[in-house]
């Protein structure tokens, strides 16, 4: 690691504005910034402390929805008894992230802004080839192992997957990003790697994460976070699903649907698909395995990840199924 200046701000706009200086990164839960620091993918010039920015952490629930701060931890929005209840999702998506010793360190803004855990993006020493390191580069993953690596959402220029669970849930309720300036929905917060991998979402220089808002609604409330990986702990999602549900008053025709998608494509993945092929429709078993298989529609293997075109459609059958009732 080289050195860096520290600084350690007292507001919202000092932050914006010492952010703008080039080379600095914001700090903090910190688990990010140094887990990159030590692979020597990032190389700060300047750490902008804004752990102490008041009022940052607050997390408020209401009959609109949720307000979290950007500085709240991760464990306590997990085990927030509103958001438990009114955004059980969110909750669980939460829980079955990392570790509890890092959940209880890392933030909402900094989980947001997580880098990918493509390994070769995090090894700049054996894989100069990586364009979200070095643009223009290359891409040292097609062609090599991509068990790990996304399907949906991929480039000639980058394949890899985003790592997050508290995004795929965040997407799937229509979310919004607030920037201070301005909110911006979350499904358009990140962006697909294109021709430019290294442009991960729409924050622009000196732009800050404050919070993030969830608009109550029943689907949100009658959720679920399903999570399938290689261990039961610490481990990234080889796929996942985020799914809520609204039923009519007969209890069996769909309202309202919300699904989207983790650890399959380059960003949190809503399945508009599915979501309208059950909408209307009366929920049982042979309606949820035809409109699941949409979730893939669009996928592209590169060898190794082949087996998430088939998991993916079952992880959305699960959820589905747990979330109505039906399993």
């Amino acid at each position: 690691m080289k050195d860096f200046s520290y600084l350690r701000v007292a507001s919202a706009d000092e932050a914006r504005s010492a952010a703008l200086q080039a080379g600095a990164m914001l700090l903090a839960g910190g688990t990010t910034l140094l887990d990159l620091a030590k692979c020597g993918v990032v190389e700060p010039d300047a750490v902008i402390d804004i752990t102490h920015l008041a009022g940052f952490d607050a997390i408020a629930v209401d009959a609109e929805g949720a307000k979290i701060g950007a500085l709240a931890r991760m464990g306590e929005v997990a085990d927030h008894n509103d958001i438990r209840a009114a955004f059980p999702a969110v909750s669980e998506s939460l829980s079955l992230a990392a570790s509890a010793q890092l959940r209880n360190m890392a933030t909402i803004g900094g989980n947001l802004l997580q880098r990918t855990r493509c390994s070769y993006f995090r090894d700049p020493g054996a894989f100069v080839a990586c364009n979200k390191r070095n643009p223009g580069s290359g891409c040292s993953a097609i062609g090599g192992v991509t068990r790990n690596h996304a399907v949906l959402g991929t480039s000639d220029a980058c394949i890899a997957s985003y790592p997050g669970d508290l995004a795929v849930a965040l997407t799937a309720f229509d979310a919004l990003v607030d920037l201070g300036g301005r909110k911006v929905a979350i499904d358009d917060f990140f962006l697909t790697p294109g021709s430019a991998p290294d442009k991960e979402t729409i924050l622009e220089r000196g732009e800050i994460i404050t919070g993030i808002v969830i608009p109550t609604s029943v689907a949100a409330r009658n959720s679920t976070y399903l999570k399938v990986r290689d261990r039961q702990s610490y481990e990234f999602a080889a796929a996942s699903a985020a799914v809520g549900l609204e039923f009519e008053p007969d209890g069996r025709t769909v309202r309202d649907i919300r699904i989207a998608l983790g650890g399959i494509a380059t960003k949190p993945w809503r399945a508009r698909a599915v979501e309208q092929a059950l909408i209307g429709k009366v929920l049982d078993a042979a309606a949820v395995d035809k409109a699941s298989l949409l979730a893939m529609d669009g996928a592209v293997s590169n060898g190794g990840n082949h087996y998430k075109i088939e998991l993916a459609p079952r992880v959305v059958n699960r959820a589905i199924l747990k979330v109505g009732g039906l399993a």
